[in-house]
């Protein structure tokens, strides 16, 4: 019978896409087993790879220098077609595969092993596979020990899944919050895309602490995390970044648009009334930085981003200050 997860691909990308690990930075989780792979099976490449709508993304990749591929062209797309193992003996021999120019040309592939990642909801997001330059059997305690580790790697962005959000508001960790950033970062650098970064907190936050308690300060928090959510487009990231303070990423977003974004987070949140007891309202101040050049790092651009903030809130709260194109100098 016809496995209908197997055929719903807008299903599957939007599997993939709850992880969130596209063009994220290599992690030395995921790049362990790929090591293990090279070690175990004697192979001279391993690699873990995510089919997205039209390339093959490697989040993990060792013997190969690559980031990724055309997904026409990738063994890992005939692999998330089944539930079974793929393998392949001899590519020179392989119909589907004679003619690839990975087979033809570097690296000379001649022999897979790919185990599909099936993520728990039932989807193959991607495989984790064995490649060889000579072809060769691969003998089931090995096919064995590749789909172990596969389950590990699924269990990896699980885990990783969780990690990236913090309990209180459900927005990104800090750690999270600034792997979008570097993905921002990146597409500046390789195809010039803008992206502003707003940075707030909430003004005297200890007094809401001192005079109502710590609960009634968490719930300010949520409260407001629950407003900027609301407010904030599909794309954009919200994350907090410790205690009362937060970023809100803009991506395809210029100086003056994060300006204005900024400005209506502000006004919203002065305007509402948090619940809780007592219930309570409260202000924010902003400090917007757009991607620059001169700023090409996250602490870099962070430190804008917080040299505007400062300025917002000595000029007297409730309040937006843009990044002067300066600011840098004096980071």
């Amino acid at each position: 019978m016809l496995d209908p997860k197997l055929m719903d691909e807008p299903a599957r990308i939007a599997a993939l896409d709850r992880y969130d690990v596209l063009d994220t930075p290599r992690e030395p989780g995921f790049d362990r087993i790929t090591n293990l792979v090279r070690s175990i099976l004697g192979v001279p490449i391993s690699a873990i790879s995510l089919l997205d709508r039209d390339r093959q993304w490697f989040k993990s990749l060792n013997g190969l220098d690559a980031s990724e591929t055309p997904r026409d062209i990738a063994f890992c797309d005939y692999t998330i077609r089944q539930r079974a193992p793929m393998i392949v003996t001899d590519a020179h021999a392989d119909a589907r595969f004679c003619d690839n120019p990975y087979v033809i040309g570097d690296p000379n592939i001649r022999s897979y092993a790919g185990i599909p990642l099936e993520t728990p909801d039932g989807y193959n997001i991607g495989s984790l596979c064995a490649i060889d330059i000579v072809p060769r059997q691969f003998d089931p305690g090995q096919i064995a020990i590749l789909q172990n580790l596969a389950a590990l790697v699924v269990e990896q962005l699980e885990l990783r899944r969780i990690a990236e959000r913090d309990h209180l508001t459900g927005a990104l960790t800090r750690r999270a919050f600034l792997g979008e950033m570097n993905r921002a970062i990146a597409l500046f650098e390789r195809h010039q895309r803008p992206a502003s970064l707003l940075l707030f907190d909430i003004d005297h936050f200890k007094q809401i602490n001192d005079n109502h308690g710590h609960p009634a300060g968490d719930q300010v928090i949520r409260g407001i995390a629950r407003l900027c959510t609301g407010l904030q487009r599909p794309s954009d990231s919200l994350g907090r970044l410790g205690g009362e303070e937060f970023g809100i990423l803009l991506p395809e977003t210029g100086q003056e648009d994060a300006a204005r974004a900024a400005q209506r987070f502000c006004e919203t949140i002065a305007a509402t009334e948090i619940p809780g007891t007592p219930p309570l309202r409260v202000t924010v101040s902003f400090g917007v930085a757009e991607l620059r050049s001169d700023w090409p790092t996250c602490e870099s651009w962070l430190a804008v981003a917080d040299m505007a903030l400062y300025e917002a809130k000595r000029s007297g709260r409730n309040r937006v200050a843009i990044a002067r194109h300066d600011a840098s100098h004096a980071t």
